[in-house]
């Protein structure tokens, strides 16, 4: 699936938002994905894809680039107009419902001879709870994203600020993706803009329920999900330590030991360390 650890921020830019587009690059994130869906009023729809093709076209630089398109009549218009476009790396599915949708989208891009483009359904819907396995099963999916306001909405869930209610639909996602062997989910956006405090902790509780980086809605999130999604130095030496533990101990034909504090050291520790790794290491400390 590419990167071993995915991006530890995704940035919604509004496709028919030109200035916000020339920008976007810039604003610091490891990712981006252009929305042609709820940021585009429907009277702007066709215009916002066609800005975008044309912004794709022109290369808008290294940063994975997504793009999230509309779901039902418009969805297969948009994967036909992004599909094999140059800087691409995949495409958000809003709004799926099952299984057999993605594999559908993923006929249109093939039909458009685009064999390589990304998927990331969003999970937004009960009927895609409900066929949540299946969906993380399907070919070309790279990550899976909650949204939750929809999904709250449609569940009458009124979540307070520890966000209890939403934490089951929050493991089956996760779960669902460690069965299918894709990377955890991205975490959904918040409404929190000014409150950094708050943001904090609302992204160090997904950090926690298993998710890796989150999508933002504006740039001024992004210190905090990147602070939160960046090793510590302790984390880093703790990481190496347990590296270098489980390596010695398979040396001795061991496989399993303790570390310092008395705690087991094994194979899934050892997954987790390599990923604190990375995440350091696309922050520039490794």
């Amino acid at each position: 699936m590419g990167d071993p650890v995915p991006p530890r921020s995704y940035l919604y830019v509004p496709g028919h938002a030109a200035d916000k587009l020339a920008k976007a690059a810039r604003r610091g994130a490891d990712a981006l994905i252009v929305d042609l869906e709820d940021a585009v009023p429907l009277a702007g729809k066709a215009a916002a894809r066609e800005a975008v093709v044309g912004w794709l076209t022109a290369g808008p630089g290294d940063l994975p680039i997504w793009v999230r398109v509309n779901s039902g009549p418009l969805r297969d218009t948009d994967l036909r107009a992004v599909a094999g476009q140059p800087g691409l790396t995949g495409v958000v599915l809003a709004k799926v419902g099952t299984a057999s949708e993605v594999a559908d989208a993923a006929r249109v891009l093939a039909d458009a001879a685009d064999h390589d483009t990304l998927l990331m359904p969003m999970v937004e819907t009960a009927a895609a709870l409900l066929d949540i396995a299946a969906i993380a099963r399907q070919p070309r999916v790279y990550q899976l994203q909650l949204g939750e306001v929809d999904l709250a909405g449609e569940l009458g869930l009124e979540p307070g600020a520890d966000d209890a209610e939403l934490a089951p639909t929050r493991s089956q996602v996760v779960v669902a993706s460690a069965a299918a062997g894709i990377h955890p989910p991205v975490g959904p956006v918040s409404r929190i803009t000014a409150d950094e405090a708050a943001l904090d902790a609302s992204t160090r509780r997904l950090r926690r329920q298993g998710f890796v980086g989150r999508a933002c809605i504006h740039p001024n999130q992004l210190p905090v999900v990147h602070h939160v999604y960046t090793p510590t130095a302790a984390e880093i030496r703790a990481a190496r330590d347990t590296i270098a533990l489980l390596e010695a101990a398979t040396a001795d034909g061991t496989g399993v030991m303790l570390d310092a504090a008395g705690r087991l050291v094994d194979a899934a520790v050892l997954r987790g360390a390599r990923r604190t790794l990375t995440l350091a290491e696309r922050a520039g400390l490794g």
